[in-house]
């Protein structure tokens, strides 16, 4: 269980009730549409202390998922070990579900991946995340 070990990888979904236009540092200015927004990430070491930070209103802002949580309510957050799969592979499930990598390559400055923030055009049923 990732909790216990303090390590995982992670879905954390948002919801976002107006369409917004949001600065996501050097990635750029984007509209961003209502809807469900799920970012995948991970946690080699110190899982509980990331989670904890963005429920934090007072942080420095310094990844891209720190620039939207101030736009968003964060709805649920899924955990999966690690070694298990990747944050790319997740993100590529979470397309497959009907969701859209948007915007392009966010969250995903050290890989080579469409994006680890999927947006959904509709509401999704948070019950088939964890089943992932």
């Amino acid at each position: 269980m990732p909790w216990s070990t303090n390590s995982g990888h992670y879905i954390l979904t948002l919801q976002l009730k107006n369409k917004s236009s949001i600065s996501i540092g050097k990635l750029g200015t984007f509209v961003f549409p209502p809807g469900t927004y799920c970012y995948v990430g991970r946690a080699k070491l110190h899982l509980r202390q990331r989670l904890a930070r963005y429920f934090r209103q007072d942080k420095k802002i310094r990844w891209h998922i720190d620039h939207l949580l101030p736009h968003t309510e964060i709805q649920a957050i899924f955990f999966f070990p690690l070694g298990d799969t990747t944050e790319c592979t997740l993100a590529q499930k979470l397309a497959e579900k009907g969701g859209i990598p948007y915007p392009p390559r966010f969250g995903a400055s050290d890989c080579r991946c469409k994006g680890h923030l999927i947006q959904f055009p509709k509401d999704v049923n948070l019950n088939v995340l964890g089943a992932l």
